[in-house]
């Protein structure tokens, strides 16, 4: 019935009168005297009904479904069927991470590095109709994973995402233009890159803003998010040979003017993520501006259902006429 609708469902509260009608009905059975008085009924109790009494009511029964039935088809039952057609245009995304040492400063929990993986991998099952790909930069840069559709694998591949595994550093404008050369020949509507970074380029053949200009013939957005506290950080200052790092309290450098300028050339947006919650916020923000684009055509058809309905009470109407013409001629009718 979820299926069905009605053009005219006030007619329905009609259904009401068969209440009225089944009440005189038996009032009027209760009512009605016998025609023949006899002095005894004792030769009766031991008779059997035949199937005229027994079927006496028939008739009853059959006017009140022809009634309903017409009651229903003047509201006029219709089916609904209805289909959608999906067209989706996702987003391709690049995002760039930095790996360098100061990554692992603790002003995040349990450091930066893991804090920027956790909520990324958020972002990314919040993007199921996106591509999307990963670039990791220190002091070069390294695609980690090109744009894909397969989210399981680019989550596989940033839990595999460590600092040490590049020449140290922070080349921000060489994590950008990997990014930028991943994104050029797509022919997605919308491009995007996120680049995190926690320093301020000191590596690299690209300038952070080359790179940025290399984005705005591709209308490559970029958006940029600092991370770090303000103030200062307990942060690695040292490598052991065998790979573990000496910490200590340092001093947060962010180049925000060029992130911002990063941002403004390419029609994208700066971020500062000084702590896990507001670096989530970031994403979140991120994730609502860039919306992948869905175009929702919906179909519907009613096909009318009260023609049928409405023959059928007629012919329950047919064969209450008949009855009382033939079989039930010649009982009194109660209504």
């Amino acid at each position: 019935m979820r299926d069905v609708l009605f053009a005219y469902p006030l007619f329905l509260h009609g259904l009401w009168l068969i209440l009225l009608f089944t009440a005189i009905y038996v009032f009027n059975a209760i009512k009605r005297k016998p025609l023949v008085q006899l002095p005894s009924l004792s030769g009766f109790f031991h008779s059997k009904l035949s199937w005229k009494v027994r079927l006496r009511h028939l008739p009853f029964v059959l006017r009140m479904l022809a009634f309903s039935l017409l009651v229903v088809s003047l509201a006029r039952p219709q089916s609904k069927s209805s289909w959608q057609d999906l067209h989706t245009e996702g987003i391709d995304i690049m995002m760039g991470i930095d790996v360098s040492a100061s990554m692992l400063a603790k002003d995040l929990k349990p450091n930066r590095l893991e804090a920027a993986k956790n909520v990324a991998t958020d972002f990314i099952a919040n993007r199921p109709d996106d591509r999307l790909g990963l670039v990791i930069f220190s002091g070069e840069s390294f695609t980690q994973c090109p744009l894909t559709s397969d989210h399981s694998v680019l989550v596989n591949l940033f839990s595999q995402v460590r600092t040490g595994v590049l020449e140290d550093g922070t080349a921000i404008g060489m994590g950008l233009a990997s990014a930028i050369n991943r994104l050029k020949d797509s022919k997605a509507k919308s491009k995007v890159v996120i680049l995190l970074t926690d320093g301020v380029n000191n590596a690299g053949a690209v300038s952070p803003l080359l790179a940025a200009e290399l984005a705005k013939p591709y209308n490559i957005r970029v958006y940029t998010i600092g991370v770090g506290s303000r103030g200062s950080a307990y942060a690695p200052v040292r490598v052991y040979p065998n790979g573990e790092y000496i910490y200590d309290y340092v001093k947060v450098e962010i180049d925000e003017k060029v992130l911002n300028q990063i941002a403004s050339l390419t029609g994208g947006k700066y971020f500062r993520a000084t702590n896990n919650n507001s670096l989530k916020k970031i994403y979140a923000e991120i994730d609502k501006m860039e919306k992948t684009i869905v175009e929702e055509k919906q179909y519907s058809k009613r096909t009318e259902l009260f023609r049928p309905l409405a023959l059928f009470a007629a012919a329950l109407l047919l064969i209450d006429f008949l009855l009382r013409l033939s079989v039930f001629k010649s009982a009194t009718p109660l209504l």
